[in-house]
Formats: structure tokens, C-alpha cells, sequence
């Protein structure tokens, strides 16, 4: 990955993965022939004495594809996001590996160098502190689902603790009444709702706990089931941010509190690269 100067003709721009320290140059070139969006390579910029030593992961891309009004059309194409977006994270969680670094979004492209210099010089303190504050240190997610048996429960609603059966032959001498067929569906109802709040009480207790051994944390709204893949309902979405060392007890932790919370599912991700603390919301500079 050779800091190589960008192409002079003009219809390409640069796509920006990540800003790397000072020292990042000793560890990247571990990613030689590393590709990224629309398989283009890799490279190390440095970004100039006004940006303090960062350097930038970046791509040069074609501004046929990528250039403003074709980015704003192709970011409507799904298929088109989902290949772009896996490509934008596989590159930063392949540089992640080897030096700290503050993700950008998806789709940070400028028209140069200099103009990614530009725009970064002004924040370029900030950036710098903010990848200190990272070094040797990851993203890690935490995820609640109601547990089936709770949302069963809740769906049972009105039985009282009467046998299945009972409660059918129950309905079924009820059918005729209009009464009853509201009192089960406000029963049901009501069940429901006192299970999704004795779930949220578990969660924020969750979050709380594993807050308190993070060096940071983010919550996150709840995905539904088609963005989870799972049909319970989610009641946490979180990040925690740990040390390096940290991350063997936290699992154990969330292991515990699985076992204290039967309410509860808890899925725990990671390590990733920590979107959740360092997203770089940089404003595109032309393309």
C-alpha cells in the first residue's frame, strides 16, 4: 500500500474507508493488495503536516459510478448499497486488525487529495485525540430478545393459568358472545403489555450493568425481526466500548446476566472496529 500520488485526470474521486494515526504507516502495509469499493485498491494517503500525520484508507473510484448525482441514484439500488456497504466494512475491519482507526460513513468521496486534506485539517486535533483514545480497543454488541416462553405467556394472556384445553372448550361455548371476544382481546392486550414492560425493565438493568465495565456505550434502537433475523422481539440494541483486555470478563458478564435474566435472550457480537464511537461524519467535498 505505497503512498502512491493519486491519478491526475480528472473523472475519478477519492472513496474514504478510515483515518489512521501517525504511526499507522509501520503496521497498513500489512494490507498490501487489499481491493475495496468497486474492487478498486487500497491505499495509505498521507494527509499533509496541516492534518497533523493522520493518514486516510482510500480508493480512487469513478465518478461515472460515484460522482454526486450517480451516487445519489445508485444509493437507491439495494443491490448496488449492500456490495458497497460489505466492501466499506471489509476494508475497515481488515485495517482495524492492525492500527486503530475512526471509521468514516458510507459514501465519503472528494474530488482529491487536497480537498480531503482540506476538509480534514480544521478537526484534525480532535481526530488525533480520538484515535489515542481508541488504541487497544474495540467495539463489542450486545443484543436483548424476549425469551419465547415470556412472549408466549404474554400471548396466553387471559387463560389464568387454565389448562389449554379448558380454555379452547371455554371460547368455543363464548363464540357466541361479543362481550367475551373483547374481554379475551383486552385481556390478551393487557398481557402483552405487561410482558414488553417487564422485558424493558431487564434490559435497561442489562445495559446499566455492562455499562458499567465499558469505557463507553451506545444504545441503539431496537432492529425489527426482518433487519435481525430473529423472530422474538428485540428490547436492547447496544455497543460497548472495551479495552483490549477487558473483553474475556465482559463475555463472562453477559454469560451471567443471560443466567439472572430469563426474560431475556442476550447475543453478544465482536470484536468490530468502533462505528459506534468514531463515525466520521465528513461532508463530501464536490463528487
Amino acid at each position: 500500500m505505497a503512498d502512491a500520488k493519486p491519478p491526475t485526470h480528472n473523472d475519478t474521486a477519492l472513496w474514504g474507508y478510515a483515518l489512521a494515526g501517525r504511526d499507522a504507516a509501520a503496521a497498513l502495509p500489512g494490507l498490501a493488495g487489499l481491493t475495496g469499493v468497486a474492487g478498486r485498491p487500497v491505499r495509505l494517503l498521507d494527509c499533509g503536516a496541516a492534518c497533523g500525520g493522520l493518514a486516510a484508507l482510500a480508493s480512487d473510484v469513478g465518478l461515472d459510478e460515484f460522482g454526486a448525482r450517480a451516487l445519489r441514484e445508485n444509493m437507491e439500488d439495494m443491490d448496488w448499497l449492500e456490495a458497497v456497504a460489505r466492501a466499506h466494512h471489509e476494508v475497515i475491519e481488515a485495517a482495524a486488525r492492525l492500527a486503530p482507526l475512526l471509521p468514516m460513513r458510507l459514501a465519503t468521496v472528494y474530488t482529491s487529495r487536497e480537498a480531503m486534506a482540506a476538509g480534514l485539517a480544521p478537526h484534525a486535533g480532535r481526530f488525533c485525540d480520538a484515535l489515542d483514545w481508541l488504541a487497544a480497543r474495540a467495539e463489542w454488541g450486545v443484543k436483548a430478545y424476549l425469551a419465547p416462553a415470556v412472549r408466549e405467556a404474554g400471548e396466553a394472556g387471559s387463560t389464568g393459568g387454565q389448562d389449554v384445553k379448558e380454555v379452547k372448550e371455554g371460547r368455543a361455548a363464548e363464540a357466541g358472545s361479543g362481550m367475551a371476544y373483547l374481554r379475551r382481546r383486552r385481556d390478551a392486550l393487557s398481557a402483552r403489555q405487561d410482558a414488553a414492560r417487564s422485558a424493558a425493565d431487564s434490559a435497561r438493568g442489562v445495559h446499566a450493568e455492562l455499562a458499567r465495565h465499558a469505557a463507553d456505550s451506545r444504545l441503539h434502537p431496537p432492529q425489527s425481526p426482518q433487519l435481525s433475523g430473529r423472530a422474538e422481539p428485540m428490547v436492547l440494541n447496544a455497543a460497548y466500548l472495551l479495552d483490549d483486555d477487558e473483553a474475556a470478563g465482559f463475555a463472562s458478564l453477559v454469560g451471567e446476566l443471560g443466567r439472572r435474566e430469563p426474560r431475556l435472550r442476550l447475543e453478544l457480537t465482536g470484536p468490530w472496529p468502533p462505528y459506534s464511537f468514531a463515525a466520521l461524519d465528513l461532508a463530501r467535498e464536490g463528487a
